[in-house]
């Protein structure tokens, strides 16, 4: 009997689908986690969800036929295992797993907070590898998928964003050594890169003074509506694609990304100073607010 995967394979027939397919995904409580986790209900997969604000993810599951979530701490390699586990026993086995919990703070490289990129290298990689880690064995067959959520900071970096830019780069490098480490399980691995989506996020992220001082506006390139970027992660999961970009252009910006960076340091020569230096002392909180957890880099003298 012939895989899923090898029918998709066919240049004729029915489309693709997540129908019946079942996916993890992991910052599922809101933004392009929750948004995501409904419109695959909607469309027959099933989906599992886990992240730190339990109340809204209640709700999502909730909305999501009253899909299994737990509680969990991407910075926690036990409690991922853990949840891991059971979120996959209670599906019954794993498809595709949807690496998107995320964090952001602006952060001035000289004179800031160092636990800021500490932080952000906590939940958006080493998060990310965690979930990998749990995930990978119960995806590494012939159907099986694994989606990461970059960004397009992963290909252009703008100032105050270092933490979050470096932790993305990071997520990309990671992506496609997976890709190439699980390709003799017939695995695939894509990734995403977006910009500015009309979520949470980029609303908080940006809507700092350091960034307005910045930037002059509320926005590099203007927030983008989340529904087309949603599309198109369904139809990543689908057809388990290689990449997926929103709104389209990103596409073009990450293939000539030199080009882009000399863009971006011109067009911001004027009013960084400023911002930076606004940055220092300007009391701005994380994207979503995190649980206590041990520095991993502070060492005994």
């Amino acid at each position: 009997m012939k895989s899923r995967a090898a029918r998709w394979r066919r240049p004729f027939g029915p489309s693709p689908s997540v129908e019946g397919r079942r996916i993890l995904v992991t910052g599922a409580a809101r933004g392009i986690g929750a948004a995501l986790a409904r419109q695959l209900h909607a469309r027959g997969a099933r989906v599992a969800l886990l992240g730190i604000e339990q109340e809204m993810l209640a709700e999502v599951a909730a909305d999501c036929g009253d899909a299994p979530w737990r509680y969990c701490d991407i910075g926690d390699p036990t409690q991922v295992e853990r949840v891991v586990e059971s979120l996959v026993g209670e599906l019954g086995g794993l498809d595709a797993v949807v690496a998107n919990a995320g964090i952001a703070k602006q952060l001035p490289l000289i004179g800031g907070d160092p636990s800021v990129l500490e932080e952000t290298l906590t939940v958006n990689v080493l998060g990310v590898y965690y979930t990998l880690r749990a995930a990978g064995p119960h995806i590494s067959h012939p159907d099986g998928y694994v989606l990461l959520v970059t960004s397009l900071a992963a290909a252009i970096h703008l100032p105050l964003a270092g933490a979050y830019s470096a932790s993305k780069a990071a997520v990309e490098s990671l992506g496609h050594t997976l890709r190439i480490e699980l390709r003799h399980t017939g695995a695939r691995v894509g990734i995403a890169y977006f910009a500015e989506l009309d979520t949470d996020m980029t609303s908080t992220g940006f809507g700092t003074e350091a960034a307005r001082a910045i930037l002059g506006r509320s926005s590099v390139s203007g927030v983008a509506p989340l529904g087309p970027a949603i599309d198109g992660m369904e139809r990543a999961l689908a057809r388990r694609s290689r990449r997926v970009v929103s709104p389209y252009w990103v596409g073009v910006v990450v293939w000539f990304r030199g080009v882009g960076q000399w863009a971006v340091d011109m067009a911001l020569r004027g009013g960084v100073g400023s911002g930076v230096a606004i940055a220092r002392d300007e009391a701005v909180p994380y994207t979503t607010d995190q649980p206590a957890r041990p520095r991993k880099l502070r060492r005994p003298a």
